[in-house]
């Protein structure tokens, strides 16, 4: 037998009374309606909730032209993080639908196909640590179609600008019974980008000479660019993330960014606000509580 939830649990007391099966099935279905009522309601206050407090993110929600695809991620259990992945995975499609990486201030910035061909950003996997989740989702076989193609590893370094820049507005909604990781994803995906093109100078050349033409180095500047204001706009957030020091102190690390800082004609920025000890992760704060 399957395990069953505890809104079935109803149906099955009422089975083990005598009365008939028909009577049974009646009494679940005003429970199943109303569970349906409850979260419709929960969603449209949710959606009132980021056109209250997340103007870009609302907009990524009303670009949409099939909303419902928008509230799949919302289940009423943490709406501050459904939002905002509601925004990053809607940013996914409308930038497919767009051929476009769709930017946080609404203006669209055409994907060069020509990085397609550079090298899979796969290759620098072993770079990091493997058990490290995010890693195992982009850089990783198996995982997002990013592992193959640095286009698409872009798209998530857009799609996590986006999630990032609505969890900070949408902070008022935040739940402190629990941990949460919203810097994390972008902090990550700037670890995998810088180090992506630092390999491609050192060790790939046809890719480096690729990203030096004007479009591909464009779209790496704008995203990046947008990247470094959405992550220092989150620094003065204490414990809005798990593992954001461990990547924001790679980024800092000159060594690591030569590649990008030869590539962008300036030094990547260090947000060293997010390093302040006031600016704790959650993981270590947890150990306390």
């Amino acid at each position: 037998m399957r395990n069953l939830s505890r809104r079935t649990a109803p149906c099955l007391i009422a089975l083990g009374a005598t009365i008939g099966i028909s009577v049974v099935l009646g009494a679940c279905q005003p429970a199943e309606a109303a569970r349906r009522t409850d979260l419709t309601g929960c969603r449209n206050r949710a959606i009132a909730d980021l056109h209250r407090l997340s103007a870009r993110g609302y907009a990524v929600y009303e670009a949409l032209a099939d909303k419902k695809q928008f509230l799949t991620w919302i289940n009423c259990d943490d709406i501050q993080t459904e939002l905002s992945t509601g925004v990053h995975e809607s940013v996914h499609l409308l930038t497919a639908e767009k051929d476009a990486y769709l930017l946080i201030d609404g203006s669209l910035l055409h994907r060069p196909h020509e990085i397609s061909r550079f090298f899979p950003p796969k290759q620098i996997a072993k770079k990091f640590n493997a058990s490290d989740s995010y890693v195992q989702n982009y850089l990783r076989p198996g995982g997002a179609s990013s592992n193959d193609d640095f286009m698409y590893l872009l798209d998530e370094l857009n799609a996590y600008s986006h999630d990032l820049d609505a969890a900070i507005s949408l902070v008022p909604l935040q739940k402190h019974d629990r941990l949460v990781d919203h810097r994390d994803g972008l902090a990550a995906l700037m670890t995998f980008v810088m180090t992506y093109v630092d390999t491609a100078e050192k060790t790939q050349p046809a890719t480096w000479q690729g990203l030096q033409q004007a479009e591909p180095k464009r779209v790496v500047e704008t995203l990046w660019t947008q990247a470094e204001t959405t992550l220092k706009s989150s620094c003065g957030l204490p414990e809005f993330g798990m593992r954001d020091r461990e990547y924001i102190a790679y980024l800092c690390a000159k060594k690591n960014g030569e590649g990008l800082a030869d590539l962008l004609g300036r030094a990547p920025d260090c947000p060293t606000e997010c390093l302040a000890p006031e600016t704790t992760s959650s993981i270590p704060s947890a150990h306390g509580r």
